[in-house]
């Protein structure tokens, strides 16, 4: 029976006669053999059963829970239909309704800041002696469309390792989920009787980061080869733990580089398509959140790799958030809004600067990006006066779910007579106009970190800097087929395996380079298939 519910060692029908005999498993399984495959046939045709994605979710969390080479061997072949079922956006719903619908932990670790001396026996306990080489944590203050979910959170952290083993092949048995319970200021989950998190307003100040420091130390030290990612933590907190750790570990944040690699890809690959010089675009982030201020900052630092010097790189960046374009007057500003706010003396007509469409047409961008939630923001006047100051207006709105997005993209197409070029934050149909069909590319994180991960971990990297970032970013733009009408900025979906070999590659290639790596690198192509998981049965 240990063998049984151990998803790792489980292989249900598959067992063969010699294992169920020599294993204890005669008579604990139906007599026929299966192979994988008739495996996978049967339980995709169980999947077809489900009324909704939901339903669809909570089948395959059903199947991860009992056998993890099942589940991915199933993943790897329906990609794109499962990663909208598997993450984003159905996972919105399972964390809102994460209390309810609780069965089984999916071997996550549930640190509580009521009981920071249980830890390390948290992480041991969880680790059961496994070699954990990757963490994604979270203390899902800001999941991004949905806010503060508390020990709900805890899915993201499953889901984004999910995405990390079909896409990159990471090994699943490496691999940890864990939860910083700081408390909730969600005050509808403060009120459920269910809510299986600490049930009191989060904890913040020197507290938070003690709480946050000893998970680090703990984690690091025991987990020695460890590749920490940071996911959905709150905009106070996340660029300084961020900036705290980047410098010292082997670390990454999802919202903060993730996102911004995933922009520059696309920005990279639109330029690609338009023939237009990188440094002559004009930036305006519509959303100065993390995301949103974590993006610029990306973008930026592009400019100045390029040869610019950094203050004139700032002049080609503008932000908006709820208060208009932000000015450097402003008291609330963020230290990561800070670099990219404006003087007033700048504009004659700062007074009126309080929304996007005044902000537009000042500025003229050549490139808008949304990452603010707020449905529906880029409207047609907004994009028509965009439009009417560049040939080819780059148009990303990224917030998801899809109720959130800031514009969609066949209403893009459309307004702009087929010259924008689109990439948004969820899964988009083709878009047919005027004969051509157009290919809308998904700024989906997916398409970097998994591979990120994988070059990182192959190739023993010390740290994952910025050169290294840049690099996955420009693998990844650089695949678009600028030839032909209505490409998309960005690879599709349906090819991440292969893309997220293509960024391992770039990363490893370059902490090789830079003399990052723990362990000498002779062959990186090598050392990345040496790395990665398939899911087979042993």
């Amino acid at each position: 029976m240990s063998i049984i519910n151990n998803p790792y060692l489980n292989k249900g029908t598959a067992f063969t006669e010699e294992e169920r005999k020599s294993l204890g498993l005669a008579g604990l399984i139906p007599p026929f053999v299966q192979t994988l495959d008739e495996q996978v046939t049967q339980t995709y045709a169980q999947l077809q059963t489900k009324a909704n994605d939901l339903e669809k979710r909570l089948f395959l969390m059903q199947i991860f829970n009992e056998n993890r080479v099942l589940f991915y061997k199933l993943f790897s072949q329906h990609i794109v239909e499962f990663m909208p079922i598997v993450y984003d956006p159905t996972i919105a719903d399972t964390i809102e309704n994460y209390s309810e619908l609780y069965v089984q932990s999916q071997n996550a670790t549930y640190l509580s800041i009521d009981d920071p001396d249980s830890m390390e026996a948290a992480l041991k306990n969880s680790a059961d002696g496994r070699d954990i080489r990757l963490i994604v944590v979270t203390d899902a203050e800001g999941i991004l469309g949905i806010g503060d979910w508390g020990t709900n959170g805890v899915d993201i952290s499953v889901g984004k390792l999910m995405v990390y083993t079909a896409a990159a092949g990471i090994d699943p048995s490496q691999v940890l989920p864990v939860v910083l319970d700081a408390g909730t200021n969600n005050q509808e989950l403060l009120k459920d009787p269910l809510y299986l998190g600490n049930r009191h307003e989060r904890i913040k100040g020197d507290t938070y980061y003690k709480f946050v420091d000893r998970f680090v130390e703990t984690a690091e030290r025991l987990f020695p080869n460890l590749y920490l990612h940071f996911e959905d933590f709150g905009r106070d907190n996340a660029a300084n733990i961020l900036n705290k750790y980047k410098g010292q570990i082997t670390t990454f944040n999802d919202d903060i580089q993730g996102t911004g690699i995933i922009v520059l890809a696309g920005m990279l690959g639109a330029l690609n398509i338009s023939k237009q010089k990188f440094t002559d675009q004009v930036y305006l982030t519509y959303g100065a959140g993390t995301a949103g201020a974590g993006i610029a900052k990306r973008i930026f630092d592009e400019f100045v790799q390029e040869g610019m010097a950094p203050e004139e790189a700032r002049k080609h960046f503008y932000m908006v958030d709820k208060q208009g374009l932000l000015f450097d007057d402003d008291e609330t500003l963020t230290p990561e809004q800070k670099p990219f706010a404006r003087s007033r003396s700048e504009f004659d007509n700062a007074d009126e600067l309080t929304n996007l469409e005044a902000v537009v047409k000042t500025i003229h961008p050549t490139v808008l990006v949304g990452t603010s939630t707020q449905p529906g923001t880029f409207t047609e006047d907004i994009v028509k006066e965009m439009a009417a100051h560049t040939e080819r207006p780059i148009i990303f709105p990224l917030s998801n779910p899809t109720k959130l997005a800031e514009a969609k993209a066949e209403d893009l197409i459309k307004w702009t007579d087929g010259k924008a070029l689109v990439a948004t934050g969820i899964p988009a149909a083709d878009v047919e106009y005027k004969g051509v069909t157009y290919q809308i590319g998904q700024a989906n994180n997916a398409l970097v970190y998994p591979g990120l991960g994988l070059g990182v971990i192959a190739s023993t990297a010390k740290l994952l800097n910025d050169e290294m970032i840049s690099k996955a970013a420009h693998s990844l733009g650089g695949i678009v087929d600028s030839e032909k009408p209505g490409a998309a900025v960005l690879p599709p979906v349906s090819k991440l395996d292969q893309f997220s070999n293509t960024v391992a590659k770039a990363v490893a290639d370059s902490a090789v380079e830079q003399n990052l790596t723990k362990e000498t690198i002779s062959d990186v192509a090598k050392a990345i298939e040496d790395t990665r998981w398939t899911p087979e049965y042993k």
